[in-house]
């Protein structure tokens, strides 16, 4: 019988201090050649055992330095040499790399990660891949001129590295779309569409997370502007409840979220995120618990997957295990409660 409530990570987990520097976003690499391909792989064997508990296991992101600009390093096209000042998804500026010429993938990015992932455990991988829309909000585009016709070119270069993915036996495939919960024309026009090109063909399951992103300061500052409901779900749940992806993974846990939006996306699979990524306070089980009961209104039991709320690299390890150590708790306190009613 398939367990209920199976638990996942959203995203990335800390890293090893001896590889990154911790609770640090773009982090460079401490090591270098075979000893850093040797100390990524140590850090996957880590990765794994932080998430012992957890039923559906990641790479926590430890091979790559962001959950985007690492996929977009492996494309020709892109000049990171050549840089320019954007806004990215219309909340702060950074220095982004340009699309200087037709963007390609030479091969595969994530591939022999997601093998050796394979070969270290028996539960079911999810791995993730950045959005097309989110993609395009992370550069500057001095070829195509065209936020549509960039996504499109990357939508199928994520579908070639998607299907190579499942290839080596990832059984869920994520695409992060934060860009979803701000451009919400784009998303209705083509966002969802290019999603679907990621999508096209695979087998395993798909899924698409959306929030409101990790624990910085340009995040939370703008999550301060978005009142006492934050409703930018409801612009694009009924969008994705008629397309093809398998798995809406949103932001639930201390948010300001209507938990009843939940209803929007009824009949797919939810990650309900139940875990804090801003906030070093880690959750008791009971809190866990109490999320899950909420979102119980509005999804059937057998279609909640609990979750974090985003990835958690900008958090201290011993703050990110008892997080993982909490969601699992939670998550079993409800099975209990749920097969004491049965028996009843």
């Amino acid at each position: 019988m398939k367990k209920l409530f199976p638990t996942a990570t959203a995203g990335s987990l800390p890293k090893p201090s001896w590889i990154a520097e911790p609770e640090k976003l773009w982090s460079p690499w401490k090591l270098e050649g075979q000893e850093l391909l040797d100390g990524k792989q140590d850090a996957l064997r880590v990765s794994l055992q932080e998430q012992k508990d957890t039923d559906i296991v990641s790479d926590g992101e430890q091979t790559r330095q962001h959950f985007v600009t690492t996929f977009i390093e492996h494309l020709d096209g892109v000049d990171f040499e050549k840089r320019e000042t954007v806004k990215i998804r219309d909340r702060y500026e950074a220095s982004v790399p340009t699309v200087i010429g037709p963007v390609s993938r030479p091969k595969s990015v994530f591939v022999e990660d997601a093998k050796f992932l394979r070969s270290q455990t028996d539960k079911p991988i999810k791995w993730a891949l950045p959005g097309p829309m989110t993609m395009v909000d992370t550069l500057y585009d001095a070829h195509y001129k065209s936020r549509e016709k960039l996504a499109w070119e990357f939508a199928g270069l994520l579908n070639q590295e998607a299907k190579e993915l499942e290839a080596a036996g990832v059984n869920i495939i994520q695409f992060d779309e934060p860009a979803f919960n701000v451009f919400f024309d784009e998303v209705k026009e083509w966002g969802i569409k290019c999603l679907e090109r990621a999508i096209e063909g695979l087998k395993c399951e798909t899924a698409v997370h959306i929030c409101y992103g990790y624990g910085i300061k340009a995040n939370t500052d703008w999550k301060k502007t978005l009142g006492n409901e934050w409703r930018q779900y409801e612009e694009l749940f009924p969008q994705l409840q008629k397309s093809n992806i398998d798995i809406i993974s949103l932001e639930c846990h201390n948010s300001h979220v209507p938990i009843e939006l939940i209803e929007l996306v009824r009949g797919k699979k939810v990650m309900v995120g139940a875990i804090d990524v801003a906030s070093d306070k880690v959750e008791t089980p009971e809190e866990v618990a109490e999320t899950i009961r909420k979102a119980l209104q509005y999804v059937d039991a057998d279609k909640l997957l609990p979750c974090t709320n985003c990835g958690m690299a900008p958090l201290a390890r011993h703050v990110a295990r008892g997080k993982l150590d909490a969601l699992a708790a939670g998550a079993e306190i409800v099975r209990k409660e749920l097969a004491e009613k049965a028996k009843a």
